[in-house]
């Protein structure tokens, strides 16, 4: 292969001779030499792609040497050879993080596919899968046009999320520009399709209705309340079901994934009203009147989540189940410590509920940090920022504590978010709310083939802040914006992660059950 170099490392070398000469054969540029001190010095000297390195030496040892090269070379890939099995040396050069293993004799073919494997892997992966998705991609559009029904809409979201993470790995940008266009159909088309059912399903006019907020709990958890183990529910906040894919690897370190799951989150995809309904087993109207001491509106001051743990307990009452339970908000890093802290009083509870807000925080301050925004410019890199978090948070503490203490644990979350681009024009009094992907007030104007539409509010379980007030919601990744100060308004908020509204992102998101190991 052109321009790649790589240095031999062995005291027999003249024996590879024949090795050494069909690698240059393939265009590779080969250096040698039969000793680990004047290897370090070549290495220092040359930039090397790639090392080959005898573990049996006399003077420095291949392992002693590799420690070398790892220490001032860290990322530099290298193939240990020796001509012993014994498995207390494999493991001392896998622990010194060696790119690959063969055993004496060595034949070309083998050195030629741990060469592809280390240098060309990234490169015959991102081909791979640009290939596989191309090869799909007619067949997925077909599929996105033919009518889905509820759980084919899931499953074709779970083949975009799939693709999406696939081809992150791609050097292809336009294959990713495709695959984002398909997305942006797909959610045009899913748009549709709720605008066509929602009223139904949550006005008990149908069926064939899937999985909602108001009845995830009912349907999903309350079984495993009869159980004898500690059962612990964590709603991370804004969990989108490709950012549970990206931390899944994390978690299945100490678990495995029982059921991977995905329900419909209600309208507004939002904390106020899907959280409320996930933890109260009612639609929001339903919690107005039932508990209207638990109810905050649009109007109300205060925050509007703070009965998640009464509405929960009268949940359970209302199915006869009593367990001893706990209820925490994660809010900042110190709770989240103090939650470490607790967890061995916790395992004494039947039902433990840790909400956690930091996805939610990180969208929101991603539309108001100017370097947060700069650190999540794109999806994937929204995506790594949550692995980041997650993987040096104390939320990652709780999971192992809880693995090792082999408790029931859930994975959950009140609804996604969607990174919205194309800006919707909407006039509303002072009294509107300000959220961009819906909108609820009196006299708004709009344009209805933009947005759904709810005049009539209860007609969707949707409390009404006065007489004559209605709902809006935009679609797939539009935004709302004001016609005064509108250029502004729009540079300000595109590109911006929103939730509220209706696509795939915001809707259709993540339950996950875990086993411990």
């Amino acid at each position: 292969m052109e321009n790649v170099k790589i240095l031999w490392v062995d005291d027999e070398i003249d024996v590879l001779r024949p090795q050494i000469l069909f690698l240059e054969q393939k265009g590779y540029n080969v250096d040698t030499t039969n000793n680990g001190s004047e290897a370090l010095e070549m290495v220092r000297e040359n930039p090397y792609d790639i090392i080959f390195l005898d573990e049996q030496m006399p003077g420095l040892s291949g392992i002693e040497t590799l420690e070398q090269i790892k220490s001032e070379y860290p990322n530099l890939p290298v193939v240990m050879i020796t001509k012993s099995e014994e498995e207390t040396i494999m493991e001392e050069a896998i622990g010194s993080n060696i790119a690959d293993y063969l055993i004496k004799p060595v034949n070309p073919k083998q050195i030629l596919l741990s060469l592809k494997k280390n240098l060309e892997n990234k490169k015959l992966r991102s081909e791979k899968s640009t290939s596989q998705y191309q090869q799909s991609f007619s067949q997925l559009g077909m599929r996105i046009s033919s009518g889905l029904d509820i759980d084919e809409w899931i499953e074709v979201y779970r083949q975009l999320v799939r693709w999406e993470l696939e081809l992150e790995k791609s050097a292809d940008p336009g294959i990713r520009e495709v695959l984002t266009m398909q997305k942006n159909e797909a959610n045009q088309v899913f748009a549709k399709f709720i605008e066509k059912n929602y009223t139904d399903w949550v006005g008990g006019k149908s069926n064939d209705k899937p999985v909602l907020s108001h009845t995830l709990l009912k349907e999903k958890l309350f079984p495993s309340l009869e159980g004898n183990k500690p059962v612990f529910l964590i709603l991370i906040d804004n969990l989108r079901y490709d950012q549970w894919k990206t931390i899944q690897p994390v978690i299945e370190e100490n678990y495995r994934i029982k059921s991977d799951e995905i329900y419909y989150s209600i309208l507004p995809t939002v904390t106020q009203y899907a959280r409320n309904a996930l933890f109260s087993g009612l639609l929001p109207l339903e919690i107005q009147r039932k508990y209207p001491q638990f109810w905050l509106g649009e109007d109300d001051e205060g925050t509007k989540n703070q009965f998640e743990q009464e509405l929960l307990t009268e949940y359970l009452k209302r199915y006869g189940k009593h367990p001893k339970m706990s209820y925490t908000k994660v809010l900042n890093l110190n709770v989240g410590k103090k939650l470490v802290e607790n967890l061995p009083n916790l395992m004494n509870n039947d039902f433990n509920v840790i909400v956690y807000n930091f996805v939610d925080m990180l969208s929101h301050a991603r539309t108001e940090m100017e370097i947060i925004r700069e650190l999540a410019d794109d999806e994937s890199a929204y995506r790594s920022l949550t692995l980041s978090w997650f993987d040096h948070s104390p939320l990652k503490e709780v999971f192992e504590f809880l693995a090792e203490k082999r408790a029931e644990v859930i994975i959950t979350t009140d609804h996604g978010s969607v990174k919205v681009h194309e800006p919707v024009k909407v006039l509303g009094d002072r009294n509107t709310n300000t959220n961009l992907r819906y909108k609820t007030g009196k006299a708004l104007q709009y344009n209805s083939k933009e947005v759904f539409v709810a005049k009539r509010p209860e007609d969707i379980y949707l409390p009404r802040t006065n007489v004559s007030s209605s709902f809006i919601f935009c679609k797939k990744n539009d935004f709302f914006a004001y016609p005064n100060n509108y250029n502004y308004y729009v540079n300000y908020y595109k590109n911006t992660f929103q939730h509220g509204g209706i696509s795939l992102e915001e809707v259709l998101i993540p339950y996950i059950t875990l086993s411990a190991k």
